[in-house]
């Protein structure tokens, strides 16, 4: 079954529901929905993608971050509908869903993206503003250059402001960051 004909014809305006109901139907892509409706339907990660993320998970949960904390592939609720790489949720605070099944952004410390190729302009330019609007505090955007250079951002008035770059080999032998 195609995912199209899981929901029908695409309606003209796609809700989150609409998203939820083609991402459960195709386990082949990421469906992603930009605030201003556009949809966007991604391959699944690159196996590399993956390792990154994969080596993310155990370093915060080495320092201190609880399973309901440290969520890989958690659909957010900003506006539109995005799966992040890997969110952090303060403790006490998992995602919740909010007007679909896709989470609030309540509780939500960081948001973590693992740039490939097809999807650099769009980590880099459109979610960062996307997140930013929705007051997700900070935002580590992970580049997929040799060194896979990780760019630390944290929430300010008028946009994220980096606050630091390092080699994600390098922040991996560093402890975690402690959110507030």
């Amino acid at each position: 079954m195609s995912s199209v004909s899981a929901i029908g014809a695409l309606p003209p305006v796609i809700t989150l529901d609409d998203v939820a109901a083609l991402a459960a139907a195709d386990e082949h892509h990421r469906y992603e929905l930009s605030r201003e409706g556009v949809l966007l339907v991604m391959p699944p990660p690159r196996p590399e993608h993956a390792v990154t993320v994969a080596r993310l998970i155990p370093w915060f949960h080495s320092h201190g971050y609880g399973p309901e904390q440290v969520i890989p592939d958690c659909g957010i609720d900003v506006g539109g509908g995005r799966q992040p790489d890997l969110t952090i949720w303060a403790k006490g605070c998992p995602p919740r869903s909010a007007r679909s099944v896709y989470a609030g952004v309540d509780g939500l410390l960081l948001v973590v993206e693992v740039v490939s190729p097809e999807t650099e302009a769009t980590d880099r330019v459109i979610k960062r503003d996307e997140y930013h609007a929705a007051g997700v505090p900070r935002y580590w955007i992970v580049g997929n250059d040799k060194a896979n250079t990780v760019q630390m951002l944290a929430r300010a008035a008028d946009g994220y402001r980096v606050e630091r770059e390092v080699a994600l080999a390098r922040l991996l032998t560093e402890p975690a960051p402690v959110f507030v």
